[in-house]
């Protein structure tokens, strides 16, 4: 029955050809000069917040699934600058300091690119999923995604609309829930918008000041069954303050992740994970402006399959 279910809601929110038989952006397709224009006459107070965690080794990541927290490390520093005449002219009269970073492109906050998830050997738009082979994604990269996410952000804080911190581990959001939270802010959902939820999961961690077990915990996020809302409202992309964006444990096992099945090869949608909205959340409770310019871009990685960011909201 899961697996039955599963595809009649693949199926249903099923956007191949929708673009053309060559897109590779799927509902990023609904961002438009006009919209982008528009999100930006929301930016009058110039207040900015960012919404990406640190780049550090102390993170989310427990190692799961190939997955670690950055290394961050110097390559060349104050030690390394020039002591004597010769090396100030080898060095060209100066010291400096370079550093490196490794990293997966998905173990901070982060897009999953459309070739991120398969579904019955398929990828976003009927692509072969093998196109993405050792050396990358020939077919729907993040990087086609590079001047493409920019545009209105609305933030649905569910946990502020349920009266609570944050969600309990294992809370499915609903289609109710999101239209009830959309109510109660009095914010409309529209054709093209960058869709923020707060589940307040990640209160958790930031109030005890530990990463720990961050990616393996049950947490609250979205159902399943909230694929056709989204496909219905024509969002552009959404994102959470999650591990996963949907919630854990699957509503339909063995799937892990059926509402990504759902929404990354089917739908066209693009993914946002491990977002920071707690100091964007409260000034929306401030203000009462639940709908504001939002920045997003990639590292046009090319080939890649996912991207850390740091967006920045802007009222």
């Amino acid at each position: 029955m899961s697996e039955a279910t599963l595809r009649t809601i693949a199926l249903s929110v099923r956007n191949w050809g929708t673009w053309g038989p060559d897109d590779e952006i799927g509902t990023l397709n609904y961002i438009t000069p006009a919209t982008i224009a528009a999100a930006c006459r929301l930016a009058t107070s110039g207040r900015v917040f960012a919404l990406g965690i640190p780049l550090q080794r102390e993170g989310p990541q427990s190692g799961t699934r190939q997955r670690f927290n950055p290394i961050h490390a110097m390559f060349r520093d104050g030690g390394d600058q020039p002591k004597n005449a010769a090396e100030v002219a080898s060095l060209q009269g100066y010291g400096g300091s370079d550093d490196w970073i490794v990293m997966p492109l998905q173990c901070v906050t982060q897009w999953d690119s459309l070739a991120h998830v398969f579904y019955e050997g398929r990828m976003w738009n009927g692509y072969d999923a093998s196109l993405v082979s050792s050396t990358g994604a020939a077919k729907n990269s993040i990087d086609k995604t590079k001047d493409k996410i920019a545009g209105r952000g609305v933030l649905l804080d569910v946990a502020r609309m349920k009266g609570v911190r944050a969600l309990e581990p294992g809370y499915a959001i609903t289609a109710d829930d999101l239209d009830a939270t959309a109510a109660a802010q009095k914010v409309e959902v529209q054709r093209g918008d960058l869709l923020l939820i707060r589940t307040g999961h990640m209160s958790r961690y930031l109030d005890r000041g530990d990463w720990r077990d961050f990616d393996l915990d049950d947490s609250p996020g979205v159902s399943v069954h909230t694929a056709p809302w989204m496909h219905a409202k024509q969002i552009a992309a959404v994102a959470s303050d999650n591990y996963a964006v949907e919630v854990r444990p699957s509503e339909l096992p063995p799937f892990r992740s059926p509402f990504h099945i759902c929404a990354i090869p089917n739908m066209g949608l693009t993914l946002g994970e491990i977002f920071h909205l707690e100091e964007l959340a409260a000034d929306c409770a401030a203000d009462g402006r639940y709908a504001f310019l939002l920045v997003a871009p990639p590292l046009p990685v090319t080939r890649g399959v996912g991207t850390p960011i740091n967006p920045y909201a802007v009222k």
